[in-house]
Order: C-alpha cells, then sequence, then structure tokens
C-alpha cells in the first residue's frame, strides 16, 4: 500500500500560472504536469487531488511536503543538488534550458547572451533561473537582477512591456508560453542550462517515489510522455 495522507487520494502541489505544465482555469486545473499527473494516477489506482501554492518564494513549496500538507509536488521543477537535500525526487521526465524574453522595439535583435549588455533581469523568487542571471551579472553582462513574488510574473511582464526591465529569464517553455499575449515580447534566446524536470517528495517517503518512477516508466513505453510532450510543449 502506498504511502499517502489519505488512502486512495493523492494531493498535488504546483504553481499557478506556469503553463504550459499548470493552468487554471477557474476551479478546474490542467497543462502538462497536472495531465501527467491524471495517467500516473490512475496507474497508481489512486485519485488526484490538486493543490494550488501561493507563496511569494517557489521554494517554499517544498516545505509544505515536510509539514505533509500534499504527497508531491510537481510544477516545472528543477531538480538542483540544493533541493535534493531537503526533497526526494523522482527519476527526470522532461529536460530544458532557460528562455529570455526582452521587449521587441527595445531590443529588436538579440542574437545572443552578449547582447544583453546592461540589462536588468526580471526573476521570480526561488525560480532557478536566477542561477544563469547571477552567472551573467558576474560575467559583467547583466547589470543587475530585480525579484518578483513567484505569483508576480504578470507584474514583470508588464514591467518589460513598459521597459522598466530589460528582460525576463524562465524555463524556455514557460516564458514562450507566457508572451504569446503579449506582442511587445519575444523570446529570442534560450541559455542551455541543461535543467532536469522531476517529482518532489517527502524526503522519506521513498515507497510514493519508486511507485512513481514505475508508473513513469510505463508511460513512456507506452507513448503516453510523449503524446503530452507533443501536446502541450511547443517545439
Amino acid at each position: 500500500m502506498l504511502s499517502l495522507l489519505k488512502p486512495g487520494v493523492l494531493p498535488v502541489a504546483s504553481a499557478y500560472p506556469d503553463p504550459p505544465f499548470d493552468v487554471s482555469a477557474g476551479d478546474y486545473r490542467s497543462g502538462f504536469d497536472i495531465e501527467l499527473m491524471r495517467h500516473i494516477c490512475k496507474t497508481l489506482n489512486v485519485r488526484l487531488r490538486t493543490v494550488a501554492y501561493t507563496g511569494s518564494n517557489f521554494n517554499g513549496i517544498f516545505d509544505g511536503l515536510a509539514r505533509r500538507e500534499y504527497d508531491a509536488v510537481i510544477s516545472g521543477t528543477t531538480i538542483t543538488p540544493d533541493r535534493a537535500r531537503i526533497v526526494l525526487f523522482s527519476q527526470p521526465y522532461l529536460e530544458f534550458g532557460q528562455g529570455v524574453a526582452v521587449n521587441r522595439a527595445a531590443h529588436p535583435r538579440v542574437h545572443s547572451v552578449s547582447d544583453l549588455k546592461g540589462l536588468i533581469a526580471g526573476i521570480q523568487q526561488g525560480n532557478t533561473s536566477e542561477i544563469p542571471a547571477r552567472m551573467l551579472i558576474s560575467e559583467g553582462i547583466l547589470a543587475s537582477i530585480r525579484f518578483y513574488p513567484y505569483d508576480g510574473i504578470l507584474d514583470a511582464l508588464g514591467d518589460l512591456e513598459a521597459n522598466r526591465i530589460g528582460c525576463i529569464i524562465k524555463l524556455h517553455p514557460v516564458i514562450t508560453e507566457l508572451v504569446k499575449n503579449c506582442p511587445k515580447l519575444y523570446v529570442p534566446l534560450e541559455i542551455p542550462t541543461h535543467e532536469k524536470l522531476g517529482i518532489a517528495f517527502a524526503k522519506d517517503n521513498t515507497q510514493l517515489c519508486e511507485a512513481v518512477n514505475a508508473a513513469l516508466d510505463t508511460l513512456t513505453k507506452n507513448g503516453t510522455l510523449e503524446a503530452l510532450k507533443q501536446r502541450w510543449i511547443t517545439p
């Protein structure tokens, strides 16, 4: 029997909005990650319960695992050494770099990171995009970082449209999706950070992690994972 907070139910936390991974339309939640968890739950014969994380710093989402508020976290979550010290991760299921969004009128010809010289980067608190941003600051390319609460991504997009910041760095498929409705913005650049995404569990919940890994193997072999990628992830 799986080690769950409530028998037969798997509560999973995600941060919104984080398209194409986590998309909320009223009370109905969807997206790549949510649909993947629905398939995993069907494989495990349990019912999915989605939980919306509302903290200002994304890394706070992992505290809910330790407090046993939910059993798993899936939210376009990069596996990092720091995070792996406090939570248990599934095997990776996707890999991406960081996308860079800029104002089309202010910076119409961005081809490399050197073209970001002197810009202020908008970064969400707790986002792994801070890592390449810090690197670019140390190399004398970016001028500084302006941090936004994790649920303040729309404010960051508004500041970029108004040219109050120079760029936004965020996981490539997410920022690509977010700027689709912002004609003043575009994503000309991907920083090859090779970030592997995984599902997080409480550090001691090896039983659930192993069961989810087995389900991921099944969904990979039967083509479900690839079908979800084709549906949700923009090439």
